[in-house]
């Protein structure tokens, strides 16, 4: 492998079936539908289009198939990037999205029935109720870097890619509830939604000072062999590169909390003003009728 800069980023292109093949598949159904409402006369959202299909399956693709993928095991530095992208820009983008709601708009009535079916089973309840997706949030990076799950990833391809596909999935759980507009279980008020955003903020600090302050390398064989062999003399000191990792999660986790933060702040203002509107309009009918039946 050549020294990892950001233009490797760029040109460090792969193939790999799995990525390719999801990004294909969940662009290419959301964009068929799109294209059956328009049919119908039917308007959707721009933006949510953008967001599910540039945004979210694009950053999907580049963290799998790009130099970010060339080099996510031979620098933590840069998996934790990856691992970033994946677990929270992807699943909030794929939450604004809003799949399910395009989904039932567009489907034949058998397919919606059963998609609505699962919307409303008891599994769906658990999976998305705040309190446990919070809790799988939080514990899975835990579980990932402080068991043999990543030394795992780094020696076999397919531990490697279903890390990629939890580390989007259980963002989603976390995410799609609490800024996605589809029509979900285990909704919540807006000053809860906002408490579960502030609280993601001190758990990714705390991580990454973790794995900043570790000692013990992380994936430790893969690494020190990777270090001894020819062509790799260009790598950085091991804990150099792991310290470099546990504040990029640090400073990265900070800073998509405070994003995260804000599109629900936006997403509250927006919601507070429908309802007034709403309420406007349900005391002017109140004002009509009291006027009509005086005459």
């Amino acid at each position: 492998m050549p020294p990892f800069d950001l233009g490797r980023v760029i040109t460090e292109w792969g193939l790999d079936p799995v990525p390719l093949v999801l990004t294909v598949w969940a662009a290419g159904l959301y964009l068929v539908g799109v294209r059956a409402l328009h049919r119908r006369g039917d308007a959707w959202p721009l933006g949510r289009t953008v967001m599910f299909v540039g945004v979210g399956m694009g950053l999907f693709y580049v963290a799998t198939s790009s130099g970010l993928a060339a080099y996510d095991t031979t620098l933590l530095s840069v998996h934790m990037v990856q691992h970033m992208v994946l677990s929270m820009l992807v699943p909030l983008a794929l939450a604004l999205g809003a799949p399910v709601t395009l989904a039932l708009r567009t489907l034949p009535p058998g397919p919606r029935r059963w998609l609505l079916a699962v919307l409303h089973s008891r599994v769906a309840q658990v999976l998305s109720f705040p309190p446990l997706t919070l809790l799988l949030y939080v514990i899975s990076p835990w579980a990932l870097y402080f068991s043999g799950w990543y030394a795992a990833s780094l020696d076999s391809a397919y531990v490697h890619e279903m890390m990629h596909v939890h580390l989007v999935a259980v963002g989603a759980l976390f995410f799609w509830p609490l800024v996605g507009v589809d029509p979900l279980p285990g909704r919540v008020g807006y000053p809860f939604r906002m408490m579960l955003a502030v609280l993601t903020l001190p758990f990714h600090a705390f991580l990454g000072v973790t794995i900043m302050g570790q000692e013990t390398l992380l994936g430790g064989a893969h690494y020190t062999a990777l270090r001894e062999r020819a062509g790799y003399s260009w790598l950085p000191d091991a804990l150099d590169d792991q310290h470099l990792a546990g504040g990029i999660l640090w400073a990265s986790g900070d800073l998509i909390g405070l994003v995260l933060f804000g599109v629900l702040f936006v997403q509250w203002v927006r919601s507070s003003m429908r309802e007034a509107e709403r309420e406007d309009r349900r005391l002017d009918r109140l004002e009509a009728r009291e006027q009509s039946s005086q005459r």
